[in-house]
C-alpha cells in the first residue's frame, strides 16, 4: 500500500484515540540473512541536550496571513520587545500557532499582547499579537524513549526540537512542506508554459536508534516563472511574439490561458513602488477595450467604463494590447478588472497544478542525479548549511554531525522463478533482472480466436505492417509458451472512440470463444479509454492495447513483454517463486491484499491518519472473516510500505556501487541505525537503478498477528517484488501493491465520460463529473467475466 495520508471517515460509534487501541508492534529483533554492505544514508546525527523547552502559543489577528507574514510579524514583535519581555532570548516559530524558547519568558501564566505595525508598500499594517504559555516540553523524556526504546517517542518534543531546526531557513527561503527553496541562480531550467525547475533541499528531524536524525536530501520542484502577464500568456499559447496576435483570444486560447492563470498571484505595475498584489479568479471574455465595470464618480452617480477608458483617464495610460482581455482579480463579486499588460507573475509561485508529459521529462532530465553525484551534493549542502553556527539552533545548545551516519545492510538473495514447458527452466534474478530466452510460461494459454482492431489510420499503419507485426508476435508467443494460432477471426481499421463500442458488441456477439481484442491506438488518444471501459466494465473482454509506434518498427523485447500482459489477462500464470525457497506463512492457504491510498500535499502529516484506516480495516477483515465461518480467525498481518520520502542509501565503498548510475544493490536493506528505534520497520531497495538515484521503499509494520522474525518478513517482501507480471524484474514495491495501484489507475480511465474529457494519458484525474457515489461505484464495477482476471496488466 503506497500510503500517503488516508483519511477514514468517522462511521458508527464513537472509537477511542487509537494509540491507546492499537500499538504497533515492536521490533522482533534484527534480521540476519544477506551478505553485509557498508553504506552510508543522507541522515545526520543531532545531539539533543537534555533540558526542558518551553511553548508558547500565539494568536495573530488578521489571522489569515501566510505563513511568511505572520513570520515577519513574530520577528518584528521580538525585536521590538526586548527589553520587556524578549530579552536576548531567540525564540523560534513555526509560522502558525507554536512559539518554542530555550529560557522561561518573564510572563507567567497570563495572555499578553501587542500591537505590531509593519511598514508596508504605501501603508503600514497594524497585526494584535497575543502570546501565552501553552506547556514544558521535555527533551530528557525523548533521550529515554529513544535510549530505552520502554516508552513512546513523545511527539511535542519532536516537534519542538523541528521548529528549532528549521526557524531560519523558513526565514531565509521558499518553505514548501518540509522543503526549502530558492529562486534561480547560476541555472535555468525552463519548463515551457511559464514554469521553470527551482532547486532546493528536504529537511526532517526524525527519532532513529539512540539519536535524532536530520534527513537531509537535496529537491526539485516546479515554481512559475516571474515575468509579465503578457509573456506567460505567449508561453502557455505558443505565442512567439506578442506582436502576431493582433487579434483577440480565441475561445480555446482563452480557456487554455484562464486555466493556467488561475489561481495565481499577480502584482501590477502601473502604480511605481506601490506593487499591490492580488489573485486572479478569473479572464474577461471581452478584451480590455469593451470589458466595463460600474465606476462612481464624484458626483455620486454610477457609469459603465470600459478599463481601457479608466486607465486612459486614471493614470494616462494608453494601453498598448486593448484587444487583449483582463484578468479578474479578488472576490469574484467585487469586479476589479486589470489589463494583462500592467500585470507581472508574482515570484516564488509553486506550480501545483500537473505538469505535462513533456515537463515531467525535462523535470526528469534537469534533476536526475547519479548516486554518487546526488551523494557529493548532499553533503555539499550540509557543508554549506553550516548547522552549528545557527544562531537559533545554538541557542537551543543543539548539535549537528557534519558527516554522513554509516550503516551496515544486508543484501538479501533473490528468489529463484520457476518456468514451466517442457524444459521447465528456472531463472535467476542478477541485479534484479532475469530473462525469458529459452523458458515458456508457467502456464501459458493457447490463444485460438483474437481478433484485431486497428484504429491507427491506414496510411499510418498498412495491411502488409500489420501481416507483419502479427507474424513476429505469434513466432514470439510460441516461443513464450502462449501460442497464438492461426490468422485472426477479424481484422478492420476503425476510427475513433464512437466506434469502439459497437464494434465490440460486433465481435462478441459473431466469434464464440473471442479470447483477445488487439486494439492498434494512433498515439494518445480518447480511444484507449474508452476501449478499456467496453472492454473491462461493459462486455468483459479482454483487450490488449499497442501503439501503431510500436507495430510499424517492433522489437523481440516489445512483443515478449506483450506477451506477458496478454497471458495473466487470460487467466495464464506467467512464473511462480520456487515452492522450496517459500516462507512458513504459505504452508496453510494466504492471501496477500494490496491496497493503494492517493497521495497528499507535500507537508502532511501521515502518521494519524493510517493508523485510522488500520483500525477499520482490521476491524472489517475480521468481521468478514467471523461472517464467512463462525470461529474462522485468521492471523493478519498488516504494513504500509512508502516511496514519498527522502531517505537514500548510498555505497561507501566504491567498488559495490552498481551500473552506470551507481547506486545500491537490488536487495539491499537496512533495519539498524537509522529506522525507528523500537518499531517494527525497515528499508528495502528491491530494484536495480537505472536512472538516477534509487529510493529504498520503506516498510512499516502495524500489525502482525503471524509473529514474523525480520529476516522472514524481509525476504517475503523481497520475493514479492519478484513476481510482478509485467516485466521480467524485481520491482521496487510488493507486486501486490503494484497491482493496487494500477487498479486504482484503470478505474479512473472507467470515469473518463467520453462526452466531456479528452481520457487523454497521464492527467486524467477521478473526474467524477458531478456523479453521485452509486454512479461512480457503478461506473468502476468491473464486468463479472474480467473480474476472475488480471485486466489491469
Amino acid at each position: 500500500m503506497e500510503a500517503g495520508t488516508a483519511t477514514a471517515a468517522a462511521v458508527g460509534p464513537y472509537v477511542p484515540p487509537l494509540q491507546q487501541v492499537f500499538q504497533a508492534p515492536r521490533r522482533p529483533g534484527i534480521g540476519t540473512i544477506g551478505k553485509p554492505i557498508k553504506l552510508l544514508a543522507n541522515y545526520f546525527e543531532v545531539d539533543i541536550p537534555k533540558i526542558d523547552v518551553y511553548h508558547y502559543e500565539v494568536d495573530i489577528k488578521p489571522d489569515k496571513c501566510p505563513r511568511r507574514v505572520n513570520r515577519e510579524v513574530v520577528e518584528y514583535m521580538v525585536q521590538h520587545f526586548k527589553p520587556q519581555i524578549f530579552g536576548d532570548r531567540k525564540p523560534v516559530y513555526d509560522g502558525k500557532k507554536n512559539i518554542y524558547t530555550a529560557t522561561l519568558l518573564p510572563i507567567g501564566q497570563d495572555r499578553v499582547d501587542f500591537e505590531v505595525t509593519i511598514p508596508g508598500e504605501g501603508k503600514d499594517r497594524i497585526f494584535k499579537v497575543s502570546i501565552k504559555w501553552l506547556a514544558v516540553v521535555s527533551w530528557r523524556q525523548l533521550h529515554e524513549a529513544l535510549v530505552s526504546g520502554r516508552i513512546q517517542v513523545p511527539l511535542d518534543s519532536v516537534q519542538a526540537l523541528d521548529v528549532a531546526m528549521r526557524h531560519l531557513a523558513s526565514m531565509r527561503y521558499t518553505p514548501v512542506g518540509r522543503s526549502f527553496f530558492s529562486p534561480p541562480e547560476g541555472y535555468y531550467h525552463p519548463l515551457g508554459g511559464g514554469r521553470e525547475v527551482w532547486f532546493g533541499f528536504h529537511q526532517s528531524v526524525r527519532p532513529a536508534m539512540w539519536k535524532m536524525m536530520l534527513n537531509i536530501d537535496v529537491s526539485a520542484t516546479a515554481f512559475y516563472k516571474a515575468q509579465p502577464v503578457i509573456e506567460f500568456m505567449c508561453e502557455v499559447l505558443d505565442i512567439r511574439n506578442i506582436d502576431e496576435q493582433p487579434k483577440p483570444l480565441t475561445d480555446s486560447q482563452r480557456v487554455r490561458f484562464t486555466k493556467e492563470i488561475k489561481g495565481l498571484k499577480v502584482e501590477v505595475t502601473h502604480c511605481g513602488q506601490m506593487k499591490r498584489k492580488y489573485r486572479v479568479c478569473n479572464v474577461t471574455r471581452r478584451p480590455a477595450s469593451h470589458q466595463t465595470f460600474p465606476l462612481q464618480l464624484e458626483s455620486g452617480q454610477t457609469v459603465e467604463c470600459t478599463v481601457a477608458q479608466y486607465f486612459k483617464q486614471k493614470y494616462n495610460l494608453q494601453l498598448k494590447y486593448p484587444h487583449l482581455p483582463c484578468l479578474q482579480v479578488g472576490q469574484e463579486q467585487k469586479h476589479t478588472y486589470l489589463p494583462l499588460e500592467v500585470c507581472n507573475i508574482v515570484p516564488g509561485q509553486r506550480c501545483i497544478k500537473k505538469l505535462t508529459d513533456n515537463q515531467t521529462s525535462t523535470m526528469i532530465k534537469a534533476t536526475a542525479r547519479s548516486a554518487p553525484d546526488r551523494q557529493e551534493e548532499i553533503s555539499r549542502l550540509m557543508k554549506n548549511a553550516s548547522y552549528n553556527l545557527d544562531p537559533y539552533i545554538q541557542e537551543f545548545g543543539i548539535k549537528v554531525k557534519d558527516d554522513m551516519t554509516e550503516v551496515t545492510g544486508r543484501v538479501l538473495p533473490a528468489p529463484i522463478l520457476q518456468y514451466g514447458g517442457r524444459n521447465r527452466a528456472i531463472a535467476t534474478p542478477n541485479q534484479g533482472v532475469w530473462d525469458m530466452r529459452g523458458k515458456q510460461f508457467y502456464n501459458g494459454i493457447e490463444i485460438k480466436v483474437w481478433a484485431i482492431a486497428c484504429f491507427a489510420p491506414q496510411k499510418q499503419c498498412r495491411e502488409e505492417v500489420l501481416k507483419s507485426f502479427t507474424d513476429q508476435l505469434r513466432k514470439i508467443s510460441k516461443d513464450a509458451g502462449m501460442p497464438i494460432q492461426g490468422q485472426p477471426c477479424f481484422c478492420k481499421y476503425a476510427q475513433g472512440a464512437d466506434s469502439v463500442e459497437p464494434m465490440f458488441r460486433h465481435l462478441k456477439n459473431t466469434y464464440s470463444g473471442l479470447q483477445l481484442v488487439i486494439v492498434i491506438l494512433p498515439g494518445k488518444t480518447p480511444v484507449y479509454a474508452e476501449v478499456k471501459r467496453v472492454g473491462d466494465t461493459l462486455l468483459g473482454m479482454a483487450t490488449q492495447c499497442v501503439q501503431v509506434k510500436n507495430v510499424v518498427r517492433t522489437s523481440p523485447q516489445t512483443l515478449s513483454n506483450l506477451c506477458l500482459k496478454i497471458n495473466v489477462k487470460l487467466g495464464g500464470i506467467n512464473n511462480i517463486l520456487v515452492p522450496h525457497q517459500r516462507s512458513a506463512v504459505f504452508q496453510q492457504p494466504v492471501i496477500f491484499l494490496g491496497a493503494d491510498v492517493t497521495h497528499p500535499p507535500a507537508g502532511d502529516g501521515k502518521k494519524p491518519s493510517i493508523t485510522a484506516i488500520l483500525h477499520y480495516e482490521l476491524l472489517a477483515i475480521r468481521d468478514a472473516c467471523i461472517k464467512l465461518e463462525k470461529d474462522y480467525q485468521p492471523g493478519i498481518t498488516y504494513i504500509v510500505v512508502q516511496k514519498r520520502h527522502h531517505t537514500r542509501l548510498f555505497c561507501a565503498d566504491k567498488s559495490e556501487r552498481i551500473g552506470k548510475s551507481g547506486n545500491i544493490p537490488a536487495g539491499t536493506t537496512v533495519d539498524t541505525n537509522i529506522t525507528h528505534p523500537f518499531e517494527f520497520d525497515f528499508y528495502l531497495c528491491s530494484h536495480a537503478g537505472i536512472q538516477g538515484t534509487s529510493r529504498p521503499s520503506h516498510y512499516y509494520v502495524l500489525w502482525d498477528d503471524n509473529r514474523f522474525t525480520a529476516d522472514e518478513l524481509q525476504i517475503l517482501t523481497y520475493q514479492l517484488c519478484h513476481t510482478y507480471v509485467r516485466c521480467t524484474r524485481s520491482v521496487s514495491i510488493p507486486a501486490p501493491a503494484y497491482y493496487a495501484r494500477l487498479v486504482a489507475f484503470r478505474a479512473r480511465y472507467h470515469l473518463v465520460d467520453k462526452e466531456h474529457d479528452s481520457g487523454e494519458g497521464s492527467h486524467i484525474s477521478g473526474q467524477s463529473n458531478g456523479r453521485d457515489p452509486q454512479a461512480l461505484a457503478k461506473a468502476v464495477q468491473v464486468h463479472q467475466d474480467t473480474l476472475r482476471t488480471m485486466y489491469f496488466a
